[in-house]
C-alpha cells in the first residue's frame, strides 16, 4: 500500500485529465496488434504506430486493437483523441492501481479489470490491469504487461473456432472478460497447492519460515480480494443489459461469468479462513512440540529425584554407617540406583507416559 501511495504521489497537484503513468514499467516496448474481422473477412497486423489502427474506424467490421504496455502516454493520448474517449478515462487507463469497475459514457462501454500470473521464480501472485473500451463496432485492449492470456482467443478469430466471427463487439469483449476470470482458476488452484503443502509443514515440523510464509499468503489474500471482489460488481451492471451496446443474447454468458466470479470470490474467503486458521495451528503445534520436550524432561527429573536422595544418603560424613564397611557396598548402592530407575520407566511406560 505504502508503494502505491508513493506513485499516486506523482500527480498531487496536477489539474484532473492530466496523463501521468502511474505504475511500474513492465516491458520495454508497447506492443500494438489490431485484428479486423467480420463472418467473411479477417486481417491481423503488428503495427508500429497507433495512426495505422484508425483506418479501421470507419469500416463495418469488427476491430480489435490489443496495446500491451502503458508507459508511452502519447499513444493513449492519440487514441483517446481519434475515438473521442474522456481525458479522465484515459487517466483510469494510465493509472494502474485502479479498482475494476466499469463505466457508461454512452458511445463506448469503460471496463477495468485485473489479471493474475503466477511468477515461479518469485512464488508469488502477479496482479496487473486490463482496461477495455467497448464501441459499436470496436473493442480496445489495454495491458499493463506482457503475457498470453488473449492469446487462445485470437487463435479462435484467426481460425474461424467459436462465434466471434458471426458475432459483435460486445462477444469479443465478453471474451476477453471470460478469459481474465477462467485465469483466476489457474491461479487459485496454484494457491490450494501451497496452502496444503504450508498445512502438512505445520502438522509435522513449524518452524520461524513457516510463520513468514504464512503472514505472506495472508498479504496475498488480501490484495488478491481487493482485486477480485469488485468484479462481481462489474460483471453484474454489464449482465443488466442496460447499455445498447449489449446485446440481450449477451445475458446468458455474462451471467456465467458472474456465476464463476462467485466461485473464485468464495474460494478466496475459504482460503482466507484457512490462513487465518493457520496461525492457530502455527502455535498448537509449537506448544505441543514444547510439551512434548517439557515431558521428557520431566519424566528424566523425576527419576534422578529418588537417586539423588540415595547419593545424598551415602554421601554424608557419619563415621559409623555399616553399609561402608562392607566390601560389596559401593556396588550395592549401584544396584539399588540401577533397578529403581528402570522400574520407574518400567511404571511410565506402562502409564503410557512414555
Amino acid at each position: 500500500m505504502s508503494g502505491s501511495n508513493k506513485r499516486r504521489s506523482k500527480k498531487a497537484g496536477l489539474s484532473p485529465g492530466t496523463l501521468i503513468h502511474i505504475g511500474e514499467k513492465k516491458k520495454e516496448k508497447v506492443t500494438i496488434k489490431v485484428i479486423d474481422y467480420d463472418e467473411a473477412r479477417f486481417e491481423e497486423r503488428e503495427v508500429k504506430d497507433i495512426e495505422e489502427c484508425f483506418s479501421f474506424k470507419s469500416g463495418p467490421t469488427i476491430t480489435w486493437i490489443n496495446i500491451d504496455g502503458l508507459h508511452e502516454v502519447e499513444i493513449i493520448e492519440k487514441i483517446g483523441k481519434q475515438f473521442s474517449l474522456h481525458p479522465l478515462l484515459q487517466e483510469d487507463i494510465l493509472n494502474t492501481d485502479q479498482r475494476p469497475k466499469v463505466e457508461d459514457h454512452g458511445t463506448h462501454i469503460f471496463i477495468v479489470l485485473k489479471t493474475l500470473s503466477y511468477d515461479d521464480n518469485k512464488k508469488e501472485i502477479r496482479i496487473e490491469q486490463v482496461s477495455i473500451v467497448l464501441g459499436a463496432t470496436f473493442v480496445i485492449s489495454f495491458y499493463e504487461g506482457e503475457g498470453d492470456i488473449f492469446n487462445l482467443i485470437q487463435k479462435r478469430i484467426r481460425n474461424t473456432i467459436g462465434r466471434h466471427r458471426k458475432m459483435g463487439a460486445d462477444y469479443l469483449a465478453y471474451t476477453l472478460i471470460d478469459a481474465i476470470v477462467d485465469h483466476y482458476f489457474f491461479v487459485l488452484e496454484l494457491l490450494g497447492e501451497r496452502i496444503e503443502f504450508l498445512e502438512e509443514a505445520l502438522v509435522a515440523n513449524p518452524k520461524p519460515t513457516t510463520l513468514q510464509e504464512i503472514h505472506k499468503l495472508k498479504r496475498e489474500l488480501i490484495f488478491l480480494r481487493k482485486s477480485v471482489w469488485p468484479l462481481r460488481e462489474v460483471v453484474s451492471i454489464l449482465e443488466r443489459g442496460e447499455s445498447p451496446l449489449i446485446q440481450s443474447a449477451m445475458m446468458v454468458f455474462l451471467r456465467d461469468v458472474y456465476d464463476h466470479t462467485i466461485q473464485i470470490i468464495d474460494s478466496i474467503e475459504t482460503f482466507r479462513d484457512i490462513v487465518s486458521g493457520m496461525l492457530d495451528i502455527y502455535l498448537s503445534s509449537l506448544s505441543n512440540k514444547m510439551n512434548e520436550v517439557m515431558k521428557v524432561l520431566t519424566v528424566i527429573a523425576t527419576i534422578f529425584i529418588p537417586l539423588t536422595f540415595i547419593v545424598g544418603v551415602y554421601g554424608m560424613n557419619f563415621k559409623y554407617m555399616p553399609e561402608l564397611e562392607k566390601p560389596w557396598g559401593y556396588f550395592m548402592v549401584w544396584g539399588v540406583i540401577i533397578l529403581v530407575a528402570l522400574g520407574m520407566l518400567t511404571y511410565f511406560r506402562k502409564k503410557k507416559w512414555l
